[in-house]
C-alpha cells in the first residue's frame, strides 16, 4: 500500500515523538547555583568535584552554572525570576525572603544539617603591610583619619554582617548599650569613602584601587587576598566578632518544574561530604567537620563570636530594625 503524503508525515512525526523522551533522558541536567559575591573561587572548585562524584555514583552527567553578586541583590534576582536551582547565600535573611515568596520551603533551614549552613566565617580586617594606622579593634575603625572599606549593607551580606559585628561589639562591652552601639557604627560609616554594592567590589577597591586603610570582610576573603598578594597585606582579628553562616537551599518551584530535585539535593549534600568540607577549608571557610577543622587548624585563629540570634533576635528582626528603608542604617549613613 502506498501511503499518502499526509499519512506519511503523521507516522514520521509519531515515530520522532516516541524517540524524544529517550533523547531528553539522555541529556545532562543543568543546575544554576545563585550565590554571593566572594564565593566564586569556592564553587569553582566545588562544582567539578561534585560533577565527578555524582557521575561515579549515578552514571549521570550534571553541569552547573554560577551566578555571583551581592547576596541580597542575588536573592532579589531570584525572587524576580532568575531561575536558580539552588541558592548558596551568606545570610539566612536572603533565603527567608525567598521562602516568603513561596520559592523556597518555609522550613528550609531544617532540610540540611547545621541550620542548612555547611560553612561559616566571621568578619575580620585586612590592613596594608605594617598596619600603618595601628588598627586593632572596632573602635579604631571610628578614629578620625581612618578610611574603612565596607560594602553596602543594603545589598551585600558582608556589609550587613560588618554593621552588626560593630554594633554587637559595642553591646558586648561592659555596660554597653544601643546608644553607644549607634554612636560607634555611625562614626565607622562616616569613615567609609565608597560604599560598593558587593564584597568582591569592595576587595577590588581596597587591593587594586588602593583606596582605604582597612577592608572589613569575611575571614575567608581576607585570607584569600593574603594568600594571593602575600606580604602586601596583613590580617587583623578584632577582640570579638560575629558568626557568619553561609546557608543553602533548594529552590523548590524551579527544581520541581525542571525535574531537578534529586540532582539539586545531591549537590547541596555534597557540601557536607568529606570532599566538600575539605574544599571549603582550603578556601578558608570554617567547616562543620571536626576532623577537617583540626586538619586545617592553622588557617583559623581563636576569636570570641556572637550570633545574630543572640544579640539581635534573629535575622528577621535585625533586617526590620536596621536595614529596611527608614531603619537604623538609613538614619546613620549619610552619603557623601
Amino acid at each position: 500500500m502506498t501511503l499518502t503524503s499526509p499519512l506519511r508525515r503523521l507516522l514520521i512525526a509519531l515515530a520522532l515523538g516516541a524517540a524524544l523522551p529517550l533523547t531528553a533522558s539522555a541529556a545532562e541536567t543543568e543546575l544554576l547555583n545563585v550565590s554571593y559575591d566572594v564565593a566564586r573561587e569556592l564553587y569553582k572548585d566545588i562544582n567539578p568535584a561534585f560533577i565527578a562524584a555524582y557521575k561515579q555514583q549515578t552514571s549521570q552527567t550534571v553541569s552547573i552554572k554560577q551566578s555571583h553578586g551581592g547576596s541580597s541583590k542575588q536573592a532579589r534576582a531570584v525572587a524576580d525570576g532568575l531561575e536558580a536551582s539552588v541558592v548558596t547565600m551568606n545570610q539566612a535573611n536572603d533565603i527567608d525572603m525567598l521562602a516568603d515568596r513561596g520559592l523556597v520551603a518555609k522550613d528550609w533551614a531544617k532540610k540540611f544539617p547545621n541550620n542548612a549552613a555547611p560553612y561559616y566565617s566571621t568578619m575580620v580586617y585586612l590592613v596594608r603591610k605594617g598596619n600603618p594606622k595601628g588598627i586593632k579593634d572596632w573602635d579604631d575603625l571610628a578614629r578620625p583619619g581612618v578610611q574603612v572599606i565596607i560594602p553596602n549593607p543594603k545589598t551585600a551580606g558582608n556589609g550587613r554582617y560588618t554593621y552588626l559585628a560593630a554594633w554587637g561589639a559595642a553591646l558586648k562591652k561592659k555596660g554597653g548599650n544601643d546608644a553607644q552601639a549607634r554612636e560607634l557604627v555611625g562614626r565607622i560609616f562616616k569613615n567609609v569613602p565608597i560604599l560598593d554594592a558587593g564584597g568582591r567590589a569592595a576587595t577590588t577597591t581596597f587591593t587594586q584601587r588602593q583606596i582605604g586603610d582597612v577592608l572589613v570582610t569575611f575571614e575567608n576573603e581576607v585570607s584569600m587576598v593574603r594568600a594571593e598578594f602575600g606580604d602586601n597585606f596583613e590580617v587583623v582579628y578584632p577582640s570579638v566578632s560575629i558568626l557568619a553562616e553561609s546557608p543553602v537551599a533548594v529552590v523548590d518551584k524551579v527544581v520541581d518544574r525542571r525535574n531537578q530535585r534529586k540532582e539539586a539535593t545531591a549537590y547541596l549534600n555534597f557540601l557536607y561530604s568529606p570532599a566538600g568540607q575539605e574544599i571549603g577549608a582550603k578556601h578558608f571557610m570554617r567547616v562543620r567537620s571536626d576532623a577537617v577543622m583540626k586538619k586545617y587548624a592553622a588557617n583559623y585563629r581563636p576569636i570570641q563570636l556572637f550570633t545574630v540570634d543572640e544579640l539581635f533576635g534573629g535575622w528577621r528582626k535585625a533586617q526590620e530594625r536596621h536595614f529596611n528603608d527608614g531603619g537604623e542604617f538609613d538614619k546613620i549613613y549619610q552619603p557623601k
